[in-house]
């Protein structure tokens, strides 16, 4: 547990901010899955391009748990700062500046992990958000840009200085996108050099892993991403994990069923059935990953057009897997 600014964070594991995936229904479900904390997708700090149906979704924060965190990204530090002030408006107690992202399409902008190529523009952008709003500011960065360029102490320490509130690491440079093996030896030295909260990001998939970069980095927090897409119950392993030294099974196909058929709901609520039905496929397809004639499965629903037909196809394929199963026992 740990505090960004007033808000006290209980427990260790948060979920990663991650753009097409961590829309309102995804952070409510993994905040009921036990994660401590949730980001929203990011925002453009661009408010001229706020009307889109994409960033009208994104910012979106009604009825959601508190405290409600929003990621802003970009490279102009006026123009965070009256992106900053504007979600704060809009419902935000905690902005989180986005300097992790490696996508190309993002960097070309010279925002997310490119920008940590700029020190001198880093420390504008921190000072102009922090000075903004009143609510905590929060931080995600990468180790640098290149093997060769690890300069994420140095940002950390600026980061601090400038008050920001917490900090979270991935622990790959921009040039590694997402390959390779993340590497914890440099967040362990961040924890070693600031005195904020830092949550370790990277490569965290069991409850065992989250367990050992814990002890590892000294972080006081993991920050799951990619591995809760299809498995928001991670969460809870993980939790149940740090408590008591012992595994959780995995949940019965009755329990996954109910999960994902209130997930697919939830999207069409949110979206509305042309939207949410195409989003929920998605979704599907990573719930249905590793289980029996699921990329079959995964096909025929990619084909259905009629929101109720997709929780009946779902009830329907995990009725046949339980069936099999029972007469397998």
């Amino acid at each position: 547990m740990f505090h960004i600014g007033p808000y006290h964070i209980e427990g260790s594991v948060v979920l990663a901010p991650m753009a097409g995936v961590t829309d309102q229904p995804f952070r409510k479900l993994c905040r009921e899955m036990g994660a401590s904390l949730t980001t929203s997708e990011m925002v453009t700090s661009d408010t001229r391009l706020w009307n889109s149906r994409k960033s009208q979704t994104r910012l979106n924060h009604n009825g959601e748990r508190e405290p409600r965190s929003v990621q802003i990204a970009g490279g102009d530090p006026e123009m965070m700062a009256d992106a900053a002030r504007m979600n704060v408006e809009r419902g935000a107690q905690i902005i989180d500046i986005n300097m992790g992202c490696p996508a190309k399409k993002v960097c070309k902008k010279a925002a997310g992990s490119a920008l940590m190529r700029d020190e001198p523009l880093v420390q504008e952008i921190l000072t102009a958000v922090t000075a903004a709003v009143e609510v905590p500011v929060t931080l995600k960065i990468r180790t640098g840009w290149d093997q060769n360029n690890r300069n994420a102490i140095t940002i950390a320490k600026m980061a601090q200085d400038a008050g920001i509130a917490a900090l979270a690491v991935h622990g790959r440079t921009r040039a590694c996108g997402y390959q390779g093996e993340a590497e914890y030896d440099t967040i362990a030295s961040i924890v070693g050099s600031i005195d904020i909260p830092v949550m370790a990001n990277g490569d965290i998939t069991s409850a065992r892993k989250a367990c050992a970069v814990l002890q590892h980095t000294g972080a006081n927090a993991v920050m799951i991403g990619r591995a809760a897409q299809g498995r928001p119950w991670i969460f809870r392993e993980i939790n149940h994990f740090l408590a008591t030294g012992e595994h959780l099974p995995e949940p019965p196909l009755s329990e996954i069923s109910t999960l994902l058929r209130s997930h697919i709901q939830e999207l069409h609520n949110f979206y509305g059935e042309y939207m949410g039905l195409r989003i929920a496929r998605k979704h599907v397809g990573w719930y249905l990953k590793t289980l029996a004639e699921g990329k079959t499965f995964s096909k025929a629903f990619n084909q259905i057009e009629h929101a109720q037909e997709q929780i009946e196809s779902v009830t329907e394929y995990f009725e046949q897997l339980i069936t099999k199963e029972e007469k397998a026992a």
